[in-house]
């Protein structure tokens, strides 16, 4: 009952043709961002003391929470992470999840701004991110590989591809959220259109941008185990490892390691989405 029709071919054909014609251009653009932009942030937190780093945690911990338990535990699990040998696979991770973010938010809150204000944008986009976070990893890193080769620049593109559409979603949803009244009053004073977002609706929709940023970086964090499989060292490369000579005790290990990371940059910028904080209430006692 079904005639036969297969669009393998006709994707391999394709590809193959692409990756012949632009592949030299896709691997020196893969070893540019390589070279000048993951290799000096990865060897530059390599580079930075862990007492330096273990301190900033702890500062940045304070400013975001004001809970100063928590900030304890925090700095603990990452010291537990040097004391089990895994600090260098640490700042690996952290260097490729924190450059995945920075380009996550370059393309998703600017998109998400545009999104915000062209219904036929928004229409189009909301199909394309369905697909990017629906589609297994592993089919579009078919592509990124045969383009760029195995190593850290396929695993950036991977895990931007699929971190990056939350981040335009909450955006569009904060900037679609923000109240009239506020955009009314802010006219009225004659404002631009540039100084109507800068500061009236990013501001107001500020919350939803970094719950965005949160959810971006978790899945970015998410993507470490994959990235590893492609050639991207760090604590998925651990894991990895773990499963292929079931070592176990190696594996947890490096798991472990994750979920703290994971615990701690949620905290922290799950704290700095949090709307400001209300003002003290009057004691009615201190009214005259």
């Amino acid at each position: 009952m079904f005639f036969h029709w297969s669009g393998a071919e006709f994707v391999n054909r394709h590809l193959a043709q692409a990756v012949k014609a632009w592949g030299d251009s896709f691997r020196q653009a893969g070893d540019f961002l390589l070279v000048m932009v993951l290799l000096p942030v990865e060897t530059a937190l390599l580079a930075i003391p862990a007492w330096a780093l273990l301190a900033f945690v702890a500062l940045l911990s304070w400013h975001a929470t004001r809970k100063p338990i928590a900030t304890v535990f925090y700095v603990v699990g990452l010291y537990l992470i040097g004391v089990v040998g895994l600090w260098d696979k640490l700042m690996q991770t952290f260097s490729l999840v924190l450059v995945s973010t920075l380009f996550s938010i370059v393309i998703g809150i600017p998109t998400g701004i545009l999104a915000a204000g062209s219904r036929w944008l928004r229409r189009v986009l909301v199909p394309v991110m369905d697909v990017m976070q629906t589609l297994p990893s592993f089919v579009y890193l078919i592509p990124v590989l045969m383009l760029f080769g195995l190593g850290k620049v396929p695993a950036l593109f991977a895990t931007v591809i699929y971190a990056v559409p939350p981040l335009i979603r909450l955006t569009v949803l904060g900037l679609l959220q923000v109240d009239p009244a506020a955009k009314e009053a802010a006219q009225s004073f004659g404002v631009t259109r540039g100084q109507m977002l800068l500061k009236v609706t990013l501001p107001l929709a500020r919350p939803s941008i970094m719950a965005g940023i949160n959810q971006t970086t978790m899945m970015a964090l998410s993507m470490v185990v994959v990235a590893s499989m492609i050639g991207a060292r760090g604590l998925g490369e651990d894991v990895l490892a773990g499963i292929q000579t079931l070592d176990i005790g190696r594996g947890l290990q490096a798991g472990v390691a994750i979920v703290i990371l994971a615990i701690v940059i949620d905290r922290i910028t799950q704290a700095y989405g949090e709307p400001v904080r209300k003002r003290k209430p009057i004691n009615r006692t201190d009214v005259p």
